[in-house]
């Protein structure tokens, strides 16, 4: 009988499937590595096995023990995998901004979570870096795994992803392009490659807001690089052991937004759904497509299934949200639909500058319309109170009047928002929408960059 004696020996051997569609325009042939096929559902589950293998041929972990991993999700899921079947505990951490699906999955895997916050250095000590190495050295008989420094990451991926691609394509690949976050992927595969023919170019997919780019093209380690992004798995603001620089011919980064547009246009056009990073690095390929030939046959490796993304990149509010999506924002009314009906603040002309103040700390806006007997009469914002306070400390205690800038234009609710941006200049940086029956809002420049872009 053709059986498996545990769900490990279906792990690797994924399939390689043509684009088409979403590839029209882009020269060559250009294929998808379809990772989550893989038990796990990515490409971590590889990697995962190997890193739990290797420990226990060199001792690092004994039966009984426990698994501790930080981890975006992928690679937790493929060391639940491996502790459920070998009989080890398994901790993972993880940052805050990666999906709840993940962490819901890895609960039902048996797997405990720690959530810990994205915007924090390394090294600080409630990274999800350093929660891991500290329950490390709190829990006896446990084995950090540490995927970003671990070689057998790497190696998992020179063993059996590197040959799979090379084999699938009869040594015709041309170019490698992956998403790049602990490196072992790219590098493992990379080593293969190269080996069989070291003209195959190796495209490494990066995030604004990651260190990898720059490192790679100057050799400076720049912390200015360094903030916040939404894209998941990708870009890291570390040097990982695993990502070895001198395999890889360049990075390509894409924005946030671009990549989960993208992801959204595989499923629409391929029927595949994947997950955040397969549409940042498929975007990739759109970028450099130039640097294509006919001849070309990219191999784009999709680390995972969209199933884990369901609440973000394909949630049409949380797209909204973060001004990925624009589709239904065509007028100032429809700007306004998730929040008209809560009141405006405003501040009266008579009221001391400090009540505009704190007015403005207590719900975060940065300008407000000054009101007088029922009409607006000005506005007041964040920099005309700085410069204020700066001259004259002392008219924190002066009326708003004496301060106030003009009234911020009005305009209607059925206004386009083309007709929004031209009453905003650089001294005006919100508009008010009339709604009827006396009723106004307001949509601030910073409102309008989020819908228009």
């Amino acid at each position: 009988m053709d059986v498996k004696n545990n769900i490990l020996e279906t792990i690797g051997n994924t399939p390689m499937v043509k684009l088409n569609k979403i590839a029209d325009g882009i020269p060559g042939t250009i294929l998808g590595k379809m990772e989550y096929f893989n038990p796990g559902h990515s490409v971590k589950d590889r990697m995962a096995l190997q890193m739990v293998e290797d420990a226990e041929a060199e001792g690092k972990i004994k039966p009984g023990g426990t698994l501790i991993e930080c981890t975006s999700g992928n690679t937790g899921m493929g060391l639940a995998l491996a502790a459920t079947i070998k009989g080890y505990k398994l901790i993972c951490t993880l940052s805050d901004k990666q999906s709840k699906e993940k962490m819901d999955i890895l609960r039902a895997m048996g797997a405990q979570v720690y959530v810990c916050p994205t915007n924090v250095a390394p090294d600080h000590p409630e990274s999800y870096y350093s929660v891991a190495d500290r329950l490390n050295k709190e829990i006896e008989n446990s084995f950090w795994v540490n995927q970003y420094d671990n070689m057998s990451n790497g190696k998992a991926h020179y063993l059996s992803t590197g040959p799979e691609i090379w084999e699938q394509t009869e040594g015709k690949i041309t170019h490698f392009v992956v998403g790049v976050g602990t490196g072992g992927t790219i590098s493992g595969v990379a080593k293969y490659l190269k080996e069989k023919n070291p003209n195959v170019k190796i495209w490494g997919v990066d995030s604004y807001g990651s260190v990898f780019k720059k490192y790679h093209e100057t050799g400076e380690f720049d912390e200015k690089e360094i903030y916040s992004y939404i894209t998941e798995g990708i870009g890291e603001d570390i040097l990982p052991k695993n990502v070895d620089f001198s395999l890889i011919d360049k990075f390509e980064k894409v924005t946030d937004r671009d990549g989960a547009l993208v992801t959204r246009e595989l499923a629409l056009k391929e029927g595949l759904l994947l997950g955040y990073s397969a549409g940042s690095a498929m975007q990739a390929v759109k970028q450099l497509k130039d640097e294509l030939t006919e001849d070309s046959v990219v191999v784009i490796l999709f680390h995972d299934h969209g199933s884990r993304y369901v609440g973000k990149v394909f949630n049409d509010d949380w797209m909204r949200e973060r001004g990925f999506l624009n589709d239904d924002k065509k007028t100032a009314k429809d700007l306004l639909s998730k929040h008209e009906d809560l009141p405006l603040l405003t501040v009266l002309a008579g009221e001391p500058v400090h009540n505009a103040i704190a007015i403005m700390r207590k719900y975060n806006v940065s300008q407000l319309p000054v009101m007088e007997a029922g009409k607006f009469v000005g506005s007041v914002n964040d920099t005309i109170l700085l410069e204020t306070l700066v001259n004259k400390p002392s008219a924190r205690d002066e009326r708003v009047r004496d301060f106030m800038a003009p009234s911020f234009p009005v305009v209607q609710s059925s206004d386009p928002l083309q007709t929004l941006a031209k009453k905003m200049t650089a001294n005006v940086g919100a508009v008010l929408v009339d709604l009827g029956q006396g009723k106004y809002h307001i949509i601030t420049k910073h409102d309008l960059i989020s819908a228009m872009s």
